[in-house]
């Protein structure tokens, strides 16, 4: 059977979460979290450390590092997600458009 490529009918906005209908403000803190769990990602694999050495260093426990592994940013906060980041020496930076 041949498979046929389709080209999107609409292009990104740049954010998945509208794309897939998450109003506007839900989407700007879901990519937010996404962004920031990211972050913490490469900072373990930076540091080689396994999640429970992760949670040790950032004083939380391992849960919380398995959750931001598998990406449940859904249950975390924006606040405790920049809060891991400072405690890891991860910068987050804001930029905003007006």
């Amino acid at each position: 059977m041949k498979k046929t490529t389709r080209k999107s009918d609409r292009e990104s906005s740049g954010n998945i979460f509208i794309d897939l209908g998450f109003q506007p403000h839900e989407a700007a803190v879901m990519l937010l979290r996404c962004e920031l769990a990211e972050a913490l990602r490469k900072w373990i694999d930076r540091e080689g450390i396994t999640q429970a050495q992760a949670a040790e260093r950032l004083g939380v426990a391992q849960p919380r590092i398995s959750e931001i592994s598998r990406n449940k940013v859904d249950k975390l906060s924006l606040d405790y997600l920049v809060g891991l980041c400072a405690k890891a020496g991860v910068a987050v930076k804001v930029r905003t458009a007006a």
